[in-house]
Parts: structure tokens; C-alpha cells; sequence
């Protein structure tokens, strides 16, 4: 079972910082614990029992049904997400990245939209999905992410992450955040957007087309984190808990 210790001991020295504390009550095996929660949202349940043979809850290792329950509590902590703010203040002025991908398919969910209406997830041609906005800095890092669900328009993501953009020169986006109020926003940051105008502009809008190419870097971030088979196909009911494992996938992914 070896092998499924995915976090070496130089990550674990990273992340302790960001644990909670125990009150009192001996901590168990956090690298076993988070193993079985990394293991878990990146290859499902149905793996683990491939993996071990066994549904005991005796070994957390041999069944890690009940480390993925609480999956939501460790990686809801803030500990992911303060991890790449201290990343994100300490970097320096370069380009950044802003896109939307909302491939997030909820397995499972019937019913109309009043059913959803707490839950991030919307109706669109495509059915039942959920949007995930996100920042990325130059070498397609994730920095700040914002959800909505599917069918919610790429100008509410920008307006959302606007607020805590970091320092940079270059602002790269596509033309789904083409708006007047959102480039005259980033040149008041001192951000120069480079985003393709929408076609139903009547006067083209001119922008750095070589730098452009750039931006798949945070479509290639969208992918790797489509590899891990709890964020692909979101069987999270609740937002928070969905959102915390995209934070973890990310941290597992990008940071550490």
C-alpha cells in the first residue's frame, strides 16, 4: 500500500502550516489522511476498491470512504486557498490570465431550476452544468477562482475576481469578457487588457495578437484539472464542497 502515499515528505513540511489545529485531540496520520483524500478526487471511489479489495473502514488506506467524507472539511479550511494568495502577493508584475470553462457536469441531478438554485448549477444547451472562473498568472498557475453556475455570463466572473486581481502588466481574456467597464477597470489598476472584441462590435478592437496566443495556458490549466475524476464530474451537491475540492486539485496540481 505504499504506493499510495501520494504526498512525500517535502510536501507535507509545506502544507502543515495550513492544518488545523487539534484542541487537544492527538492528530492522526495526516499524510495517510490526505493521501486518501487526494487519491480519492482524483480517481474516484470506484478505484479504490480496484486498488485495495476491500470496503473495511479499519485501514484508511484499504478503504477510504470515509477520508473522502471528509475530504470537504480539510481542504475547506482556507488552507488551499491562502496557500496561492501568499503565492499571488509575493509574484511579480507579469501577465495574467482570466477565462471560464464550465465543462463541470453534475452527475445525477434532475429537476428544474429552483432545484439547483443553491447549488451553482444551471441549465444550458448542453443540460445541467456549473461554471468555474478562474485567474491564472503567466505560467497558467491557478491564483483566484469564483463559480456560478452554467449559464450565468463571463462578464459576473469578471466583475467577481476583479476586485482582487494581482499586479500585472498584461491582462489576457477572451472575447466572452469584452466590455468597455471591464478594460477601463483594468487600466485603472495599471493592467493593459489584451481581449479580442466581440464580433458585434461595430468598430474592430485592435489587440496584441502574438501575446494572445498566451492565453492557452489557462486552457491547459482547465484540462489538468479535469483529469481528476471529482472535479470532471461533479457529484458535490453542495457548492462550498465542490469548490473545495477544485481548490485542493489545484493546490495538489500547481503548488506543491
Amino acid at each position: 500500500m505504499s504506493n499510495l502515499y501520494w504526498l512525500t515528505d517535502e510536501q507535507m513540511e509545506r502544507l502543515k502550516p495550513f492544518f488545523p489545529k487539534s484542541h487537544g485531540k492527538p492528530r492522526g496520520d495526516d499524510r495517510r489522511v490526505m493521501s486518501g483524500i487526494i487519491f480519492i478526487s482524483r480517481n474516484g471511489l470506484a478505484l479504490v476498491r480496484r486498488a485495495t479489495g476491500v470496503w473495511s473502514s479499519q485501514d484508511p488506506l484499504q478503504s477510504m470512504e470515509a477520508v473522502g467524507r471528509h475530504g470537504s472539511v480539510r481542504s475547506d479550511d482556507g488552507g488551499s486557498r491562502r496557500k496561492r494568495d501568499r503565492a499571488a502577493d509575493h509574484h511579480d508584475r507579469c501577465d495574467i490570465s482570466e477565462g471560464a470553462s464550465h465543462g463541470f457536469e453534475p452527475a445525477g441531478e434532475e429537476g428544474g431550476s429552483d432545484d439547483q438554485r443553491g447549488r451553482l448549477i444551471g441549465r444550458t444547451k448542453g443540460g445541467l452544468n456549473t461554471k468555474l472562473h478562474a485567474v491564472t498568472d503567466a505560467k497558467g498557475r491557478p491564483l483566484k477562482f469564483f463559480m456560478t453556475a452554467g449559464q450565468v455570463s463571463d462578464y459576473t466572473g469578471a466583475a467577481a475576481l476583479l476586485g482582487s486581481l494581482p499586479a500585472a502588466e498584461w491582462m489576457l481574456a477572451d472575447r466572452g469578457y469584452d466590455a468597455d467597464w471591464f478594460r477601463d477597470a483594468l487600466k485603472d489598476k495599471g493592467i493593459k487588457p489584451c481581449i479580442p472584441g466581440r464580433k458585434s462590435r461595430e468598430r474592430a478592437v485592435r489587440y496584441d495578437k502574438r501575446r494572445y496566443r498566451r492565453r492557452n495556458r489557462i486552457e491547459i490549466m482547465f484540462g489538468r484539472l479535469k483529469d481528476w475524476h471529482r472535479i470532471a464530474t461533479r457529484y458535490d451537491r453542495c457548492a462550498k464542497t465542490f469548490l473545495s475540492a477544485v481548490a485542493l486539485a489545484a493546490t495538489v496540481i500547481f503548488w506543491l
